[in-house]
Formats: structure tokens, sequence, C-alpha cells
């Protein structure tokens, strides 16, 4: 059974003192969460003070912000050496709901797969949950894009509920990916290289003034990442071109 093995929650923090507490709650309510990690991107609101209030909690401050995706770098870094088996990254802005959080680890735990995403999009809950009608186009744009040059067959690529088992967090050159937002198109890629399935479970979403969002500078930035990182993925496949992010060597 699963439960043998130590289930730890990541938090990528800023700017989430509105919502910690509460996501922290209904995280902990699951039962199954032995470690909470919360990483505080230097936040400028009382994040790190509300955390570090929190029982079975690690916390850790970046003195300056890094990004996204450097924090969860830190998240993942931590999470392993506590001695995790099974790490699920929750958003602490209460966006997506914990209550997944015992099937997602146990998907994991029973070793079934070596990642799960919460999707938004099966079940059709992104609209209903409040997505901004062109973000969910963008979705669906560079989920198809995504899925023609990696191959895969995902609903989408761009939630941030995911939980990893310990091996695979483990194989991945995290290091190699960027520090902000294409963090995660980078890093599904990867897992894709490595030969891994992916597994999905539908998902409900809130959509709210208090959870966090990039504005639309920044999501073209995303997507264009996105984009890249899927035509580097090609032609390394394809051996046109080198990349530190896809290395040799493919099987899980």
């Amino acid at each position: 059974m699963y439960r043998d093995r130590k289930v730890v929650v990541v938090m990528p923090a800023y700017n989430a003192a509105e919502t910690l507490k509460k996501t922290y709650d209904e995280v902990m309510a699951q039962e199954i969460v032995d470690l909470v990690v919360v990483v505080d991107d230097a936040s400028r609101d009382d994040t790190l003070s509300i955390a570090e209030n929190l029982p079975n909690t690690h916390v850790y401050l970046h003195e300056k912000n890094l990004g996204y995706g450097a924090n969860q770098k830190t998240c993942y870094r931590l999470a392993l050496e506590a001695g995790g088996d099974i790490i699920i990254m929750v958003h602490p802005d209460y966006q997506y709901s914990p209550q997944l959080i015992p099937a997602m680890a146990s998907l994991i735990g029973n070793g079934l797969y070596g990642c799960v995403l919460g999707s938004r999009i099966l079940g059709g809950y992104a609209l209903k949950g409040g997505m901004p009608v062109w973000k969910y186009i963008a979705n669906r744009f560079l989920t198809f894009a995504g899925n023609i040059f990696l191959g895969a067959k995902l609903s989408e690529y761009h939630t941030g509920y995911r939980a990893f088992s310990r091996s695979l967090l483990e194989k991945l050159p995290l290091h190699e990916n960027s520090d902000d937002f294409v963090f995660d198109n980078q890093m599904l890629a990867q897992i894709i290289w490595f030969g891994y399935t992916v597994a999905e479970v539908s998902c409900p979403t809130k959509y709210f003034p208090e959870a966090s969002s990039i504005n639309f500078q920044r999501s073209v930035k995303y997507g264009l990442g996105c984009l890249w990182t899927d035509l580097r993925f090609r032609l390394a496949k394809a051996g046109f071109a080198s990349s530190k992010l896809f290395p040799k060597g493919r099987q899980p």
C-alpha cells in the first residue's frame, strides 16, 4: 500500500497571505500529508509569518524574488531532502482543490504512474470555474501544439497541480530549466522525453481576485516559451540539435 510512503506537499508561494492558511487547512484535512514545504519567493505581504505558524511545515525564504520556476526548484529539492516519496505541488492561492490529493497520491504510490496532473480541462471545469476565455483559447492552442510536437495526448500542459514520484524527480535535470513560468512546460516535456506516462485527473478550479494569475504580456511570453520548448524537444528527438533540457538516455 502507498501509505508506507512519505507524502510531501510543496507550495511555491508569492504574496499568498490571504489564501495560504485556507489552502493548508484543506491539504491537511485529507489526512495523508506528512509534511508541507512552503517556499516564499520574497513576498511583500505576510506570507512568511503565516507559513511559519503552520504545524508540520518546513518554511524556506528566498531573500529576493527569483521567479516561479526557481521557487519550484527549491520546493522539489527540499521535498527530496526531507525524504519525500510522493511529492505534490499545490498552489497556495486556493485555485486548485486539495481534495484530490489522496487520489493523486494513490496513483503515484501504487506504482501506476510517475506523474499525475490535475486537469482543469477534463470535465469542462475551466470555463465553469471562471477561467478567462482568452486564457482558455490559449490553453487549448498550446496544448494542441504540445501534443503534436511531444507526441503525447494530454488534455492540458499548463495546470499547476502536479504529483510526482521521488524516482522521477531525481531523474529530471530541473536545474537546466527556466526560473520563470515556462518551467512548468519544460518539466512536462522532460518527463515525456524520459519515457514516463503522465496521468490526469479531472480537477475543479476557482478563479477569484485573490487567486494568482499572470497578465496578458507575461502570458504571451509564456506561450512563446512553450512553443520554443516543444520545438527543441522535436529537434533533439530527431537528432538535429542537442539540448541540456533533453539529454540522452531516455528510459525511466
